[in-house]
């Protein structure tokens, strides 16, 4: 009797951690959790489908801002496999810094300024780039800066090292932010560089909304804002994949990523492209963060603490080291948080976002596009 109650004992602890081993348990979750989520989306898809599509159009918005975000935690770990924790932080001054641009020097206006008779729209989309690209360069300068003060004299050291000053240089950014001849401790609103215009779908076709009037029933609204969101996105995240694959800066980045010593023997300034990825992974949250201001106009020195953490979550989900992971990552989580404030529960939308990254490590710790890979030295 001993020896049979010994034997149950022990094939019940092998398939237990066969369960354990083969991931069973949380893929189970993850089947569970994606079956409620389609039960729950069917019966609001079927209660009102315009409305489920105004919060898909909105979960793009939010995941194109997160996708430019997530490119510069998967190109900085790509290269030096260390997750950059003060992005979200560089994305902050992003925003302030498209604030100050518009507010106070009234850089959106230069061309409207210089030559009146060129029509309004067309200098007030030629100035928000201008806007965009001071955004985009200031906060490059700044990661190069932070790259080689901070992470360079650390490039040999265990990677805990790095990790724990990422975060250091991430707490001082906010607090140094906080400081009131900086960025001041409160929240500002964002001045957007132009009016708002927005357009209903329906079945009467494409519509201007007037502002203060109520779009046709059964419509779909989407604005400039949108629209200035999306292209913005695309136009940068195609440059991005053209450096990458095309040009001579981004050959040696997939060198260096691929193996640092080769490169290096090579005749690759290694220590350069790394700085290099840096200023490009920060143009990108330059950019995100403005934005970011201009669809959700209220700014503060600790706001890029959650979309940072959003966006890495993007970058897991799509495989951590992909560019085109980063993005289907962030347009997923996007989706995930407009339709879980929309449909579950708005205070639950961070929780269920978050809860995502639980799932992937769980069931794919590689991500939608990522694949195994060998540790280097």
């Amino acid at each position: 009797m001993k020896s049979f109650l010994n034997n149950r004992t022990t094939t019940s602890s092998t398939f237990g951690l066969k369960l354990l081993q083969k991931g069973w348990l949380g893929k189970g979750f993850l089947i569970l959790v994606g079956l409620a989520a389609i039960y729950r989306l069917g019966i609001a898809l079927i209660a009102d489908y315009t409305v489920f599509i105004q919060q898909i159009i909105n979960g793009l918005q939010l995941g194109f801002v997160y996708a430019l975000i997530a490119l510069g935690y998967t190109m900085v770990y790509g290269i030096v496999r260390l997750i950059n924790f003060a992005h979200g932080d560089v994305f902050m001054v992003g925003s302030f810094i498209s604030f100050y641009c518009i507010s106070r020097f009234r850089l959106h206006l230069w061309l409207q300024n210089l030559a009146p008779d060129l029509p309004s729209a067309f200098s007030l989309v030629v100035g928000a780039l201008t806007v965009v690209l001071v955004a985009m360069v200031s906060c490059a300068f700044m990661a190069f800066v932070i790259e080689r003060i901070a992470y360079k004299p650390l490039r040999n050291a265990p990677r805990i090292s790095a990790l724990i000053t990422a975060i250091g240089v991430s707490f001082f950014l906010e607090y140094f932010g906080a400081l009131q001849f900086v960025f001041t401790p409160n929240f500002i609103t964002f001045q957007r560089p132009f009016d708002v215009f927005s357009w209903s779908f329906g079945s009467l076709g494409v519509l201007p909304v007037e502002f203060g009037k109520a779009p046709p029933p059964g419509s779909i609204l989407f604005s400039n804002i949108f629209i200035l969101i999306v292209a913005i996105s695309l136009a940068l995240l195609l440059i991005l994949n053209y450096i990458v694959r095309k040009t001579k800066i981004g050959k040696a980045m997939r060198a260096v990523a691929y193996d640092k010593e080769t490169a290096r023997l090579m005749g690759i300034n290694v220590d350069l492209i790394i700085s290099v990825t840096f200023g490009i992974g920060a143009s990108l949250a330059g950019a995100a963060g403005m934005l970011y201001a201009i669809a959700f106009p209220s700014i503060f020195f600790s706001m890029g603490i959650i979309p940072g953490l959003k966006a890495f979550v993007s970058a897991v989900l799509g495989g951590i080291g992909s560019i085109p992971g980063a993005l289907v990552g962030a347009l997923i989580l996007g989706q995930t948080e407009v339709l879980s404030a929309a449909y579950i529960s708005t205070p639950m939308r961070d929780a269920i976002a978050f809860s995502i990254l639980i799932i992937v490590l769980l069931v794919r710790p590689t991500g939608i596009f990522g694949e195994p890979q060998r540790e280097k030295a």
